[in-house]
């Protein structure tokens, strides 16, 4: 009896880390003018249970190791089942030796309607299409996953960036925008095909450089943590001469341009006058935040 007490009691235990995301999701329907409507209540504790519940990789996590994310859903129409919104997915992992967490993923993804009826089941299928709703989540935590792992390995996240590929090619089948190469610069389509393009592999290399070489090593010298994150940084050249203002690195600098701001603007001073150059060419959208940061 002690021993099957015993068994039941790790199953449990191991069960409990089986999930990768530790996710807050959002369902934010003031545009419609009927945010109390209870349908908004049931969606919104249903997509917290199914983010967080859904085991979307083989790999077990610890409690410590769960990637902190949101989900913020917001409704601007509703007509019977159907849904029209928006979707901001922004991610964020520990870095090593501080109590501080730096933002890896930050997306505002318009192209997004979906059905539901109340209650209805939320069932992901990794290799079949289920609904527009479950698809476009999938998809978000997948690159959530990817880029996650390639800030830890370069190219860590390879296997996650092909399922969220995958997920784009079964969901082409269905009248959706977002999916399709004709749906415009800044679809899914074109995030996940891109950061899977050897064309541009420098980008992957930026997200390890700036996170690994760089962020994790602040507690130990914070100058050469700054110079390396420097380095990586101009590295987004080599991207930007590929593609200038390419969806991915307006992606990485909705990201990370407080933090960069934040990094140069104090500490130690290292050689910042190649770098000042590139951030004003390859992100002239943060021109603003650029010009905080103190030589």
């Amino acid at each position: 009896m002690r021993n099957i007490l015993l068994v039941l009691i790790m199953c449990i235990s191991f069960a409990g880390f089986s999930q990768e995301l530790n996710c807050n999701v959002v369902v934010n329907a003031q545009l419609t003018g009927n945010e109390n409507l209870q349908i908004f209540k049931t969606l919104e504790k249903q997509l917290n249970e199914f983010v967080n519940q859904t085991e979307w990789t083989k790999k077990k996590f610890g409690p410590q190791e769960l990637i902190e994310c949101s989900i913020v859903i917001n409704v601007t129409g509703q007509s019977n089942d159907l849904f029209n919104a928006s979707i901001q997915v922004q991610s964020a992992r520990p870095v090593y030796g501080s109590t501080y967490t730096t933002p890896v993923y930050n997306i505002n993804d318009k192209d997004f309607s979906f059905k539901y009826l109340e209650f209805q089941n939320l069932i992901y299928n990794s290799n079949q299409f289920e609904s527009n709703l479950v698809s476009v989540l999938a998809f978000h935590i997948h690159m959530i996953l990817g880029l996650d792992a390639d800030t830890f390995k370069l190219r860590g996240g390879e296997t996650y960036f092909k399922q969220a590929q995958n997920i784009v090619n079964y969901s082409q089948q269905e009248n959706f925008k977002g999916w399709k190469l004709e749906d415009g610069l800044q679809s899914r389509f074109i995030l996940v095909d891109n950061i899977l393009s050897p064309t541009y592999k420098d980008f992957r290399e930026v997200l390890y450089n700036y996170h690994r070489k760089g962020l994790d090593i602040m507690s130990e010298s914070d100058k050469e943590a700054k110079t390396q994150i420097a380095n990586a940084i101009i590295q987004m050249d080599a991207v930007h001469r590929q593609r200038p203002n390419s969806y991915l690195s307006r992606t990485f600098f909705d990201a990370k341009a407080d933090e960069i701001e934040q990094i140069f603007s104090g500490g130690p001073n290292v050689d910042i006058s190649k770098l000042m150059g590139i951030l004003n060419k390859v992100a002239p959208m943060h021109s603003s935040k650029w010009r905080n940061i103190k030589f």
